[in-house]
């Protein structure tokens, strides 16, 4: 699967993706910082990625429909998470994609759960 992670994450999280066997670039290493969300939606949609984010505006179904998106992963964490919480959760997103797709999909990965929400035009 095709990925773009925002910003928040580190070269790290990108090489996870990597290893998994998925194509991923990151805003950052993109010289895309600041980007509005936006914006960044419509490079997603336009490259055919997925997004990943810890950014909850991307939650918003209305203006940023997952399907256009190609999905949209967004990682909820407490303030100031740890390395060692964020990489568990991208790992738990990562072994999910083994079990059902994200593809024009959104889901919320919490610790503990990942929350699923499916278009109805998505089959």
């Amino acid at each position: 699967m095709r990925f773009k992670l925002d910003e928040n994450f580190t070269p790290r999280m990108l090489r996870l993706f990597h290893t998994a066997g998925h194509e991923a670039y990151s805003v950052r290493e993109q010289g895309l910082q600041g980007c509005a969300d936006q914006r960044l939606y419509e490079m997603c949609c336009h490259e055919k990625r997925c997004m990943v984010t810890m950014d909850l505006d991307f939650s918003d179904i209305t203006r940023f429909p997952p399907e256009r998106a190609n999905g949209i992963a967004v990682i909820r964490v407490p303030r100031n998470p740890s390395l060692q919480l964020l990489e568990r959760l991208v790992r738990e997103l990562l072994d999910a994609l083994t079990q059902m797709p994200l593809q024009n999909r959104l889901w919320i990965v919490e610790p503990g759960r990942i929350r699923v929400h499916q278009s109805e035009t998505t089959d």
